[in-house]
């Protein structure tokens, strides 16, 4: 073979090497390139996803502070307010007129006493649990002086007829109990209230006692009533009064 064979030979091998060489390198190329788009898309969309992320928690760590601080602003004043017995009628005034079914099954109103009896009305929140009991049987103890001293003795509670009937029967009590079911006379008088039992709230009646002279007046209100000798307190009002 001629020399010159040889080197066109040579010639056109170096020219298939070179050429394989820059395909090589132009596939690296785009392969690091077609790398280095996926890694900044990667890293583009989790910046995306964790703003997205830290935005929605910011939201919710700004929602929740207010609704708990607006939550407690409102709530605790009502509660106080509800409590507080403070739409209760004044002493001096009329006390709020009332009709309601008594434990015989008769009607009984305020208006029937006006010009000739004192009334002692007193609220009380259910019959035959401890506290009511104790109080219904210091005035039926009671009630003879009260009676000597031109008084009647009323109690009220949300409670049934039938329920008052068991309860006067059980316990021998010489004075009516009225029914006051939807809690009406209860509302006039400002004793039904919110209150909280571990930790449930709901609605019910405050004890409480309204003394009512003969002229249909307030003399002398009970807002918050312990049982023990609160019969004892009210007659010694009423004696006051005098006939």
């Amino acid at each position: 073979m001629s020399k010159t064979r040889k080197k066109a030979k040579a010639g056109k091998a170096k020219t298939k090497t070179a050429k394989r060489t820059v395909a090589k390198k132009t596939t690296k190329t785009k392969a690091a390139k077609k790398s280095t788009a996926g890694k900044k898309l990667k890293t583009s969309t989790a910046a995306r996803k964790t703003t997205r992320t830290t935005s929605r928690t910011s939201a919710r760590s700004a929602k929740r502070p207010v609704a708990t601080i607006t939550g407690v602003i409102r709530t605790i004043p009502q509660a106080r307010t509800k409590t507080a017995g403070s739409s209760m009628p004044p002493i001096g005034t009329p006390a709020p007129a009332f009709e309601l079914m008594a434990t015989d099954g008769s009607q009984i109103s305020l208006e029937d006493f006006r010009g000739r009896a004192n009334v002692v009305l007193y609220f009380y929140p259910k019959d035959d649990t401890p506290g009511c009991t104790v109080e219904a049987c210091s005035f039926r103890d009671d009630y003879p002086r009260f009676d000597g001293a031109d008084t009647v003795v009323l109690g009220v509670s949300p409670d049934s007829v039938t329920s008052h009937d068991k309860f006067t029967r059980k316990f021998n009590l010489p004075f009516p109990l009225l029914a006051d079911e939807g809690a009406d006379v209860a509302r006039k008088y400002g004793v039904w209230v919110e209150k909280n039992m571990y930790g449930k709230k709901y609605m019910g009646v405050q004890r409480a006692t309204f003394l009512i002279d003969k002229s249909g007046q307030l003399a002398a209100v009970w807002p918050k009533v312990s049982v023990d000798g609160h019969s004892a307190e009210v007659l010694t009002a009423v004696q006051k009064l005098g006939h």
